[in-house]
């Protein structure tokens, strides 16, 4: 009983460690958001060139998911997930001391090298400590840290950049972070990637090109690859909006930095709830029709974010977008919850990657294009029309999905832990 209180106790500090990682990661990027038009006047820069700074980050923060899940995969999730942390809150307290555009967007661009590996451990030390039947739910759990940091970063950088200036602002949150990488460090033990047989026998070259074989078939899996899509096409409304409301609300809707600090957050809670409660609806009330929840969603949120942009009040932007980020939330819960239920243990940390590789990708298109359509036209209307012709593509993609073969994946798969 004691060994399994233990256990226990041990699941939780690590769940919430990881957790309390993404609510940093994600106040990080949002402080550029908030930051953005204090950056624009003070380095002269046209809605085009702000588009690059917050798009280069994603850049290589996509490019850094399929190597972080490998890796993870490969040595375990304790070394990925305290590198990143660690090196991403550097980079956050270097943005605050850049001198230049050139600075600005290579500063960005090694923070997202830095933080890319970050998801897809996480995930996998999930899956390193928790039981199959467990991790969807606590998947999506912990993915839903991601609207809570969303939504705890503008009360608190708001009223940081307001007090000591942008620059100051992204020191004191870097030096937080690297605080933070240093007691995950030191408070959790690292669990080792099962390298035996089934037989308790050391490592064979069987084994090893087992999980070769493994990730190659992963890579090459066409369900991988449409889930991914229709994360890329729900990652651009995502990355959108979390990259432009609060400048939208500034500049088209005449609001202060101080409203946009208080409202920006009111989204959020909806997201965080429904990612929270995501891998749980699905694997409760739709396993076997999880295409049905993604396409039910995609639709839903094409729906609301139309009626968000054509609201008349400020009451009801926020309304209608606190009902866009519950449904695509939903549909971030499920597409990283999946991999989790049907992928066995020592794959979960490369598929995870792959899903959030899309949605990362999704984060270096939607600020740059959003950026050059505000600059080309004046205004909102093209961005707008670009994120609703996102959800659409998802929505088609996700009817595409085969119920059979996820539960073929599911099958072939379920005898490994």
């Amino acid at each position: 009983m004691h060994d399994v209180n233990a256990q226990r106790q041990a699941r939780i500090w690590v769940f919430a460690l990881l957790y309390i990682g993404f609510c940093i990661s994600y106040i990080d990027r949002v402080a550029i958001s908030l930051s953005l038009v204090h950056i624009g006047k003070e380095f002269h820069l046209s809605p085009a060139a702000l588009g690059i700074v917050l798009s280069v980050f994603y850049l290589s923060y996509a490019a850094m998911q399929i190597p972080g899940g490998w890796i993870a995969d490969r040595w375990g999730s304790k070394l990925v997930v305290v590198t990143s942390i660690a090196f991403w809150s550097l980079f956050t307290l270097l943005t605050g001391l850049a001198w230049s555009l050139a600075s600005l967007i290579a500063i960005r661009f090694l923070f997202g090298l830095c933080e890319g590996g970050y998801p897809s451990a996480s995930i996998k030390g999930i899956a390193e400590i928790y039981p199959r039947v467990e991790r969807p739910k606590m998947s999506a759990m912990l993915v839903s840290s991601n609207y809570v940091g969303s939504f705890v970063a503008p009360l608190v950088v708001a009223p940081l950049i307001l007090t000591l200036g942008w620059r100051h602002a992204f020191s004191a949150i870097g030096i937080a972070g690297i605080v933070f990488a240093l007691i995950y460090l030191f408070f959790v033990k690292a669990v080792k990637p099962s390298r035996e047989t089934p037989s308790g026998q050391p490592p064979t070259q069987a084994l090893a090109a087992r999980d070769a074989a493994g990730s190659r078939a992963l890579l090459r899996m066409p369900l991988m690859w449409k889930v991914l899509t229709v994360w890329f096409g729900m990652g651009i409304v995502n990355k959108g909006l979390d990259a432009w409301m609060p400048a939208y609300l500034l500049t088209a809707r005449h609001l202060d930095l101080k409203a946009v600090g208080l409202l920006t957050p009111l989204p959020f809670i909806a997201a965080s709830i429904s990612t929270a409660m995501g891998g749980w609806v699905m694997t409760r009330f739709f396993d076997g029709k999880e295409k049905r929840l993604m396409t039910a969603c995609c639709a839903v949120t094409g729906f609301f974010l139309y009626e968000m942009y054509t609201a008349q009040t400020i009451a009801g932007v926020i309304a209608f977008q606190a009902i866009v980020y519950f449904f695509k939330s939903f549909v971030l819960a499920v597409v990283i919850a999946l991999p989790t239920k049907i992928l066995p243990q020592r794959l979960v940390g490369t598929g995870i990657g792959m899903v959030n590789f899309g949605g990362q990708i999704a984060g270096f298109v939607a600020p740059a294009v959003i950026g050059f359509l505000v600059s080309y036209y004046g205004t909102y209307d093209a961005a707008f029309g670009f994120l609703i012709a996102s959800t659409a593509v998802a929505t088609l993609v996700s009817l595409t999905i085969s119920a059979a073969k996820i539960r073929g994946v599911q099958a072939a798969n379920a005898q490994e832990a």
